[in-house]
């Protein structure tokens, strides 16, 4: 069986990484798709998120990078995906994440959402806070893949001296 991962994953951190991991082990394919959203300004581009989540995901044999505009629902679809994977860190998460379900299943009946917990050791980390603490110059040290780790640093490096050339 087929299902998706969906989201912005700006970047992508050890939490989301954790759910890709343990929904390979759970789903034939998984399709990690990165959303793409006009009305966001996302620090990394659509083609920089996937390539990060390629090396991030290279070891894993059944996880397949992509990107969509649009309704998930329609994206599962044109996949033929029946399934979409939704992380839940924290009781918070919950309310947003069932109304998007509800809707996604009023939208496409034959999709279900599965939602995974994140594990202990993730459930207070955001894409968010690991901008801001690589922002203020704090270490995010295993709160995302090496490879994030580097881009993250040297974009914020590059940020940092063209606001010092202004």
């Amino acid at each position: 069986m087929k299902a998706i991962y969906p989201g912005s994953f700006d970047p992508v951190t050890c939490g989301h990484l954790d759910i890709i991991e343990r929904a390979t082990s759970v789903f034939d394919q998984v399709i990690v798709a990165v959303a793409v959203n006009l009305e966001k300004q996302p620090l990394f581009s659509v083609e920089e998120r996937m390539e990060l989540l390629r090396q991030a995901c290279g070891h894993l044999e059944n996880v397949s990078v992509d990107c969509f505009e649009g309704l998930t629902v329609d994206y599962a679809r044109q996949k033929g995906a029946k399934v979409l994977i939704r992380s839940l860190r924290a009781v918070s998460d919950f309310e947003y994440e069932l109304q998007m379900a509800l809707m996604n299943k009023r939208l496409n009946p034959e999709v279900e959402t599965l939602f995974m917990m994140t594990s202990a050791e993730y459930s207070f980390l955001s894409s968010s806070l690991v901008k801001e603490l690589a922002h203020l110059g704090t270490s995010i040290n295993g709160l995302v893949p090496k490879c994030v780790e580097e881009k993250l640093l040297a974009k914020l490096g590059r940020r940092a001296q063209e606001a010092e050339k202004r």
